[in-house]
């Protein structure tokens, strides 16, 4: 498995600092997560999600965080040593290795996005659910791409930027795709929820700043090719900061959450 696209010595804060600044919870409640059920949070990170998972499914209910990274499972262990209702397994996502049919209800969030063939992580997460039980992803759908107005420079480069990020296999478009995939596995009562990842009208807040100048920091080695350099690539994000810092300019992001029930 190629190495996670978005590892950096930041990271770990970057994931926490997203999940509490978008929380789940109306999602998990919407999509069927109820007390007593036995759940999976697959690629689970640094375990934000999964605490809030195991509140939800209460101390009749278990949670288990899948994730392939052994950093970010110790900081999911040490954030939730105080529900005894979570466990961690270090796995892939696509070979998880569990028993079949052995949870209630799976979510995964920001994680088939990254993957070549997320179909077939999306088959082991089916197979890993009981008749009956649902299964739940959450991704993005042209993160960082809707914004008016944009500079030149941010105009040229978004093109040469997702370029990169689609040579490693990352699919800015997951998020509207999941329907298509969820339907091919035989999933029934398909359902698709939207709703924002975030609306700047005017300046970005300092959690989102510091979002991007860690994303734009961290994929340098892979988008500097792109743009012929790395000093092209780092005035097209120095641009994308400017951009986010202005008064005067929309951004947004749309978040897709695609449900589904297993016959």
């Amino acid at each position: 498995m190629k190495p996670y696209l978005m590892e950096s010595e930041e990271e770990a804060r970057r994931l926490v600092a997203q999940a509490r600044a978008h929380p789940v919870s109306q999602h998990l409640v919407t999509t069927g997560l109820s007390e007593g059920h036995a759940a999976l949070d697959a690629g689970c990170g640094p375990g934000v999600i999964t605490a809030v998972m195991a509140h939800q499914v209460g101390p009749s209910g278990s949670v288990v965080g899948l994730d392939l990274n052994p950093e970010r499972l110790a900081e999911a262990r040490a954030s939730c040593e105080p529900l005894p209702n979570c466990r961690f397994i270090q796995a892939d996502v696509r070979t998880s290795g569990l028993p079949d049919a052995c949870f209630d209800y799976v979510w995964c969030q920001f994680v088939l996005e990254y993957l070549p063939r997320p179909e077939t992580a999306l088959a082991e997460l089916v197979r890993m659910t009981r008749p009956g039980g649902r299964v739940v992803v959450s991704e993005v759908d042209g993160v960082g791409t809707f914004n008016w107005p944009m500079s030149p420079v941010v105009q040229a480069g978004i093109p040469k930027f997702l370029q990169a990020l689609a040579s490693t296999g990352f699919d800015i478009h997951a998020g509207r795709k999941m329907y298509h995939l969820f339907r091919h596995a035989g999933l029934k009562d398909v359902r698709v929820h939207l709703s924002p990842l975030w609306v700047v009208a005017g300046a970005a807040d300092s959690r989102l700043m510091r979002d991007w100048s860690i994303r734009l920091q961290t994929l340098e080695p892979v988008a500097a090719p792109a743009f012929g350099g790395l000093e092209a690539y780092r005035e097209f994000s120095q641009a994308y900061l400017d951009l986010l810092c202005d008064e005067d300019a929309l951004k947004y992001s749309v978040l897709l959450v695609t449900e589904g029930r297993k016959p």
